[in-house]
């Protein structure tokens, strides 16, 4: 017997989550709290977090970095917990390293080892992200929750400008880079295990995480994109949200997105360059997921005959839309068969300049500032939107929205399901927002068993 592992939700939260009684919790009132918590302690959390990074223990820089003009009588509090923070960082840091060796590395590891070393990891990056609650007696000093530093427009003009130039950045490579699989782990559901691969366009690894079921030959695969700021493989006790799709015999495959997780550059938190330097870190994101995933979904063909669809929620699943658009252009082996999205829109510039998020971030104001207006952003981020007909069937698309959904518009999310005439079979609306959408998943497995059947046609 396989022990849950405690990188997933306890069994009685799952079962709460399962259960009627989660409808009490999955409930637009629950998306206002949570974007109250993001507001005011999420982000200005994460803003001091990530400036104790580049600050390596010294109180000037990090006051520098955040930036904060706290009282001299803040300075040795500042001071112990920068010590506290390295101390910390440097833990996950050498467990990384360690848990690279052991699951990528040459020499043979035991089971039993890799179980340990996983939860080592996972022990010490939690705390590590978790160290954001030490600076709350710091949060009120914070002014912006987002650094922000968007280009001006004539950069943007200079560098994507020309004709032919945007479209570029989204070419597939001539020659694929080679995915290396890491070592597995039981888990109740089946195995676990990674796949890494040199990105070019970020010079970095990429990394997905694959939820495979046990004794099913050549599953149906399932590639799953999080949404901004979601660094699903960091932390202990989260819900599982794939052991469904696992149970179905759907393997599932989870990229890490750019500049998420162990991709997250020094000096920013999970998501945040995306953002501050938007409308580019919009173009460099989008056209490196883009031909990440073509790559995920070469890897899913050549290890099993399953059909291959592609998902995600909110900004996964509008990476999902422009991958399902352009991959009409691409080869046969990397057409996605199916197309599962949770909580989107048409336009990315309604969730970016528009939506319920975009106000705490206080994008248009910061573009404004380096010389754009509304209307200008606007028009260089709806160059991003998958315009034209997706590659896979309307019958092979799946959607599930939230009525109340603020940050992604519901209205909007409706309005491009209608122009690709995907059939009310396959359109699933609940009473819920952003945030609860997900979670009410847990329970509600329709649209799960819609997409099951589609991949087992």
């Amino acid at each position: 017997m396989v022990s849950r592992p405690r990188y997933v939700a306890s069994d009685h939260t799952m079962r709460f989550l399962q259960s009627p009684f989660s409808r009490l919790v999955t409930q637009p009132w629950a998306d206002a709290l949570i974007l109250q918590g993001l507001q005011k302690f999420f982000f200005p959390l994460s803003r001091l977090w990530a400036a104790a990074h580049v600050a390596e223990g010294s109180v000037e820089r990090f006051i520098h970095e955040a930036p904060i003009q706290p009282p001299a009588s803040k300075v040795a509090k500042i001071r112990r917990l920068l010590d506290v923070y390295e101390h910390v960082r440097l833990k996950n840091e050498m467990t990384e390293q360690l848990w690279q060796t052991y699951f990528f590395g040459e020499e043979e590891v035991s089971e039993q080892r890799l179980q340990i070393i996983e939860e080592m990891r996972l022990d010490t990056r939690t705390a590590y992200l978790m160290m954001r609650k030490q600076f709350m007696p710091l949060r009120k000093y914070v002014k912006s929750a987002i650094a922000l530093e968007p280009p001006t427009p004539e950069e943007i003009e200079q560098q994507y400008g020309q004709p032919g130039q945007l479209e570029q950045c989204f070419a597939l490579p001539k020659q694929r880079a080679k995915v290396e699989r890491s070592r597995s782990i039981n888990v109740p559901e089946g195995k676990n295990y990674w796949l890494r691969f040199y990105s070019e366009d970020m010079q970095d690894m990429a990394y997905a995480r694959v939820h495979e079921p046990y004794g099913v030959e050549n599953p149906p695969t399932l590639i799953f994109g999080h949404g901004i700021f979601i660094e699903f493989d960091h932390h202990h006790n989260l819900i599982n949200e794939v052991a469904a799709l696992n149970r179905m015999g759907i393997r599932v495959i989870r990229p890490e997105a750019p500049w998420h997780g162990r991709r997250v550059l020094p000096g920013r938190f999970g998501g945040e360059r995306l953002l501050s330097t938007s409308p580019a870190g919009l173009i460099e994101f989008l056209s490196s997921q883009t031909k990440e995933w073509a790559n995920w979904i070469a890897w899913s063909r050549e290890t099993s005959s399953g059909k291959v669809a592609i998902g995600g929620s909110s900004l996964g699943a509008q990476t999902a839309k422009s991958v399902a658009v352009r991959a009409k252009d691409w080869p046969e082996i990397l057409r996605p068969d199916a197309l599962y999205m949770v909580t989107h829109c048409t336009h990315i510039a309604e969730a970016a300049l528009d939506g319920a998020l975009s106000k705490i971030w206080g994008l248009s104001d910061a573009l404004r500032d380096k010389g754009w207006n509304k209307e200008l952003a606007r028009s260089w981020l709806e160059r991003l939107d998958p315009y034209g007909e997706p590659v896979m069937p309307p019958n092979h698309i799946v959607s599930v929205l939230g009525s109340e959904d603020t940050v992604t518009p519901f209205a909007s999310g409706n309005q491009h399901l209608d122009l690709w005439q995907v059939p009310a079979v396959n359109r699933f609306v609940y009473q819920r927002g952003h945030f609860t959408v997900p979670l009410g998943l847990i329970r509600d497995h329709e649209p799960l068993l819609q997409l099951w059947g589609i991949l087992n046609r």
